[in-house]
């Protein structure tokens, strides 16, 4: 079957994060939601997203096609489900669809306007599954929980070093990862350990908790449970129940909590994030698609950044706050609770970050993981650039 990842009608709640991919390469729990999709159902996969996106996250249509919102977690018997649909039938839960099987002239129409105007079918469980970003770090702990179970099932752990010192029977070491003289507690839940990764002597690690391939837990690290950190990301200091999608540096001394930085984004030394606020009211958090601030309903909510934005040493981010793409954050005093794309400045405030400086400092900030920036990358932060108003 050719299988899509569609987020046509779902994207614009997961702004910023989906201004440089769509919604099935955001991480929740171990993998990307695309990967634990793709642990489910066998066949080629493809993106159908908005246009500017389509040259880094191509469609591939067929005859006949599997569209999947990447944005409800997989499970077998919801697969099972799914794999008996109707050619001309959707899957739905309440107002959610889940999937849709559907012909390339209806796959056209999706990619067009979002319509999935077909013959529903209600599954009769109940499905977990991400609306805004914040639902992201509030569903980590248990997504950690499902993948370490899908990924390790039947597989033995490497081992870590003698100096190390391990707390419950759920730990689990790729090959080639470095894990020396820190101590690891899974009694409450999976730590996870990526291939080629690194836990630097002192850390302190609390599960459920995962470590993607190539990422490093710098020295002194305490990392309290539900936080993933992404593959080739550098942290350190205090973190809580974040997620750094991958390529992200927070390496030094500072609070993270309940929190999402996406790729390529660096935290300067004792950067600080409020997650709850002094009276203890729900936070309030910026949604592009809205226009507006919404209600989280929820107490704890810290900072959500976009792609290839830095903030400079002894940043102060509030509760809630929101940053888009290639951002340049300095100064004392805390900066606003929102921060357009491509924004130079701080509390005193912001002008327009020059391009041509922002994608020099992308192709650095990049080559230091030795890997190339691409001119699809380039069109994609050109139109976030061009597209963003002051």
């Amino acid at each position: 079957m050719n299988i899509v990842f569609g987020d046509v009608d779902t994207r614009a709640n997961l702004l910023p994060l989906t201004f440089t991919r769509p919604t099935s390469a955001l991480r929740c729990g171990i993998m990307t939601l695309s990967e634990k999709w793709q642990h489910f159902l066998s066949g080629s996969f493809s993106h159908c997203t908005i246009d500017y996106l389509q040259s880094s996250f191509p469609l591939n249509t067929e005859a006949e096609n599997l569209l999947i919102n990447p944005l409800v977690f997989p499970f077998e018997d919801l697969v099972r489900t799914i794999q008996e649909l109707e050619k001309g039938s959707k899957l739905v839960k309440n107002d959610i669809w889940i999937a849709a099987h559907l012909s390339s002239e209806q796959l056209n129409v999706y990619s067009q306007n979002g319509s999935l105007e077909l013959t529903s079918q209600e599954y009769s469980s109940e499905i977990r599954h991400v609306e805004f970003p914040w639902n992201l770090f509030q569903e980590n702990s248990d997504q950690i929980k499902s993948d370490y179970q899908v990924l390790t099932h039947g597989r033995t752990s490497a081992a870590a070093h003698e100096s190390s010192t391990l707390l419950g029977d759920h730990v689990f070491i790729e090959d080639g990862a470095k894990v020396i003289n820190c101590s690891l507690n899974s009694l409450d839940g999976p730590i996870y350990i990526g291939k080629n990764a690194t836990v630097q002597d002192g850390a302190f690690i609390k599960g459920p908790f995962a470590l993607c391939d190539g990422a490093t837990v710098n020295m002194g690290a305490k990392i309290r449970d539900g936080s993933t950190i992404g593959p080739h990301c550098k942290v350190g200091g205090e973190v809580n129940n974040s997620i750094m999608i991958g390529y992200s540096n927070k390496g030094h001394d500072g609070f993270m909590g309940n929190s999402i930085l996406g790729e390529w984004c660096n935290l300067g030394a004792d950067t600080n994030t409020s997650n709850l606020k002094n009276n203890y009211s729900n936070v309030r958090v910026w949604s592009y698609a809205a226009n507006k601030a919404i209600d989280t309903q929820s107490q704890f909510c810290g900072l959500i950044m976009g792609d290839h934005s830095k903030c400079g040493i002894n940043t102060m981010f509030n509760t809630g706050t929101v940053v888009g793409v290639a951002a340049n954050i300095f100064g004392g005093d805390f900066p606003p609770k929102l921060i357009p794309s491509f924004s130079w400045g701080g509390s005193s405030g912001f002008e327009r970050y020059r391009f041509d400086k922002a994608i020099d400092v992308a192709e650095k900030v990049m080559a230091r993981r030795k890997v190339a920036l691409k001119q699809t990358d380039i069109d994609i932060l050109d139109h976030i650039n061009k597209n963003t108003d002051y």
